[in-house]
């Protein structure tokens, strides 16, 4: 399907499913703007000579991705992308997103080889000033910059994970299946703050803007810290979910 040519009709594809991945690019892409209004079903039809059962499974079927939303007697939306992450499971942002159907990647802001300050020297077992190795990187949710990722490796770790592709893969993956490590807990806290002029900058948000920041140490089999990482997500991006038990007395 093509958005000024119509269907393709040699294609194998069912048309509610060519017609879902047209639009879902136009979303992803941004010629469909969040809070945006999609054409109506009736414009979605005369445009791309469907029928409204097709084109109503491809609207239930991006709404089920949480990429659109509906409102009756208005029409269908652009959501703004929400990440939403299960705190009981240990994640990549990648893998976490991939679940949902999201589309993820991350962009280098920097990569540093610098003197380890008294907190980044305690998470990591090191004396203070000794050199670690810190990547900044921006990650993107449906092409949306969400959050600023700081993570600190000792020197063994972070001047491998130079050679690796940090744009499509998370570390996590790369730690376990590149190098070995057996990642098998994590120390997580989390408080809101507001994004500093650097932040907001790479953000793309005002300054003073609200930000939730994570504080996450990672540890590998035996309690071996490897990951340490502040983690800025745009307030409004992020959305966390877990489940608590009452204990029983």
């Amino acid at each position: 399907m093509d958005s000024s040519h119509g269907v393709i009709s040699m294609s194998p594809q069912p048309l509610y499913l060519q017609l879902k991945e047209v639009l879902r690019g136009y979303i992803l892409d941004g010629t469909y703007a969040p809070h945006s209004k999609l054409p109506s079903e009736n414009e979605l039809i005369k445009q791309y000579k469907v029928s409204r059962i097709t084109v109503r499974q491809a609207l239930r079927d991006l709404q089920k991705e949480g990429l659109i939303f509906s409102i009756q007697g208005k029409g269908s939306f652009v959501t703004k992308p929400k990440a939403v992450q299960d705190l009981t499971r240990l994640q990549g942002f990648g893998e976490a997103m991939s679940r949902h159907g999201m589309e993820t990647y991350s962009k280098v802001v920097s990569i540093k080889r610098l003197p380890a300050d008294k907190f980044v020297a305690a998470a990591l077992n090191l004396d203070k000033g000794q050199d670690v190795f810190e990547y900044k990187r921006i990650r993107y949710l449906n092409r949306s910059p969400v959050s600023l990722d700081i993570s600190y490796f000792d020197v063994s770790i972070g001047d491998r994970l130079q050679k690796e592709d940090l744009v499509t893969r998370d570390i996590f993956e790369i730690l376990e299946n590149n190098f070995g490590l057996a990642l098998e807990s994590a120390d997580l806290t989390i408080e809101a703050t507001i994004a500093d002029d650097e932040k907001a900058q790479l953000l793309k948000v005002e300054p003073n803007s609200p930000l939730l920041r994570l504080e996450r140490l990672t540890f590998s089999r035996g309690h071996v810290p490897v990951d340490f990482e502040y983690l800025y997500y745009i307030g409004d991006f992020y959305k966390y979910r877990l489940r608590v038990e009452r204990e029983r007395l």
